[in-house]
C-alpha cells in the first residue's frame, strides 16, 4: 500500500508543476500582448512589415512622383520661426502644399477651405504648409505677408518663395496650386485654381485614413464636408488686368501706350473700349504698377459682379469711385493690399472711374468676382 500512496503523490507533484508552468505561460501571453498593443497604438510606429510596405512604395512610384523639399525659404510664418521641411512628415503625416500670393483674389476665396481643413484635421495628421510665391515687389515683404496671415486668421505654416525656387521645384505656374502629399511622400493630387473643395476634401479623407492603416492606428475620421463661409465669384467677362508694362497683355487703352520707366502725360479719349483701362493725368511707368505723380483717374468698362484693385501707397491717398456716371463710394489706399472697390449682386456691364485728388496711388492689377 505504501508505494502506492508514493507513486500518488509523485503524480499530484507533476500535476501542480505542470498548472504553474500553464499559468506562468499565460502570465507571460498576456504581458506581451498588452506591450504590443501598446506599440500599435503609438504614433511613432511608422511601418508595416518590410514587405507590406515596400510593395506599396513600389506600386506608387509606377504611378506618382515623389515629394519635392522646400528649397531655400526666405522666411517662416507660424513655425516659431524656426525651418520646417517636408522631408520631418514623411512617414508620419499626409502633407498638403498651398502655392499662394496674398493679393490673389483667387487665392483670398480658398482660404476660408484651407483653414477649415487645419482645424478639422490638424490632429488628425494632415499638415498643410503655404508656400507664398509673390506675384509683386511689394508681397516679398515679410511684415506685408505676416499681416495678411493675421488677417485672414492663417494657422498653419507659410513659408516665403521671394526666388520662386520652390515654385519652379514643383514646376508650377499658377495662383493658387495645391498639392496633396501621402504618408508615404508621394504627390498623389493636385488641383490648380479655385472650386473642386469636396473632391480635395474626399481625397484628404482617404488619405488620413491610409495613414491609419500604415501606422495601426484607430482614429476615426469625419466624412462630413467642410462649408466654410466664402465669396462665391459671379460670371465674370473681363480678364484680370495689369498695369505695370512687365505683366503687358495689350490692355492699355490710352493712345500714349507704355513707356518704360518714363513719366507720361496720359489722357482719357472720348470713347472706351470694353476691357481695356484708361490712365488720366501723369503716370510714372513702372514694371509691375503705374504710379501716379499728379491728379489722375482711371477708366473701366467691365462685366462682372465685384471689382477689386490690388494697389498701395507710400503715403494714404483718397480715391473716389464713380460707377456709371455716379460716385459709388469713397474709400483710403495705404497698405498694399486688394481693394474691394465694388460689389454688387449680380454681374453686369458697368463703367468704373476711379479718381485720386492727389499723387500716390499706385495702381498693380484689376482682378473680378
Amino acid at each position: 500500500m505504501a508505494p502506492i500512496k508514493r507513486s500518488r503523490s509523485i503524480q499530484n507533484r507533476y500535476k501542480n508543476y505542470i498548472l504553474l508552468g500553464l499559468l506562468f505561460a499565460i502570465i507571460l501571453s498576456i504581458f506581451f500582448i498588452q506591450k504590443l498593443k501598446v506599440q500599435q497604438g503609438n504614433t511613432t510606429v511608422t511601418e508595416l512589415s518590410v514587405k507590406d510596405s515596400s510593395e506599396r512604395v513600389e506600386d506608387k512610384a509606377g504611378q506618382y512622383s515623389r515629394a519635392v523639399e522646400l528649397v531655400n525659404p526666405d522666411g517662416y510664418i507660424n513655425t516659431g520661426d524656426k525651418p520646417i521641411t517636408i522631408a520631418e512628415h514623411i512617414g508620419k503625416d499626409v502633407i498638403l502644399v498651398d502655392f499662394w500670393t496674398y493679393s490673389c483674389i483667387n487665392c483670398q476665396r480658398t482660404l476660408p477651405y484651407l483653414t477649415a481643413w487645419h482645424e478639422k484635421y490638424g490632429d488628425k495628421g494632415l499638415v498643410i504648409i503655404g508656400i507664398h510665391t509673390p506675384e509683386f515687389d511689394f508681397e516679398k515683404d515679410y511684415d506685408n505677408v505676416k499681416r495678411a496671415v493675421e488677417k485672414f486668421g492663417i494657422k498653419y505654416p507659410v513659408v516665403q518663395d521671394n526666388n520662386y525656387q520652390t515654385w519652379r521645384a514643383y514646376q508650377n505656374r499658377y495662383w493658387p496650386h495645391k498639392y496633396l502629399i501621402d504618408i508615404d511622400g508621394f504627390i498623389v493630387y493636385d488641383h490648380i485654381g479655385e472650386g473642386a473643395y469636396e473632391e480635395t476634401e474626399r481625397k484628404i479623407q482617404e488619405l488620413l485614413e491610409e495613414r491609419n492603416t500604415v501606422l495601426r492606428m484607430k482614429e476615426e475620421i469625419s466624412k462630413d464636408i467642410a462649408q466654410p463661409e466664402a465669396e462665391k465669384p459671379g460670371a465674370i467677362g473681363t480678364p484680370e488686368i495689369y498695369f505695370g508694362y512687365g505683366f503687358s497683355r495689350n490692355q492699355m487703352g490710352n493712345a500714349e501706350g507704355w513707356q518704360p520707366g518714363k513719366t507720361v502725360a496720359y489722357m482719357i479719349p472720348d470713347k472706351a473700349q470694353p476691357n481695356k483701362f484708361y490712365l488720366q493725368g501723369e503716370w510714372l511707368n513702372n514694371k509691375d504698377n503705374m504710379e501716379l505723380k499728379s491728379q489722375g483717374a482711371i477708366l473701366l468698362a467691365y462685366f462682372a459682379k465685384n471689382v477689386n484693385l490690388v494697389a498701395g501707397a507710400e503715403e494714404p491717398v483718397e480715391i473716389t469711385v464713380l460707377l456709371d456716371g455716379e460716385e459709388y463710394r469713397k474709400l483710403t489706399v495705404s497698405d498694399f493690399d486688394l481693394y474691394n472697390i465694388v460689389s454688387m449682386n449680380e454681374s453686369n456691364t458697368h463703367v468704373l472711374e476711379i479718381v485720386a485728388s492727389k499723387p500716390g496711388l499706385m495702381a498693380y492689377t484689376f482682378t473680378f468676382g
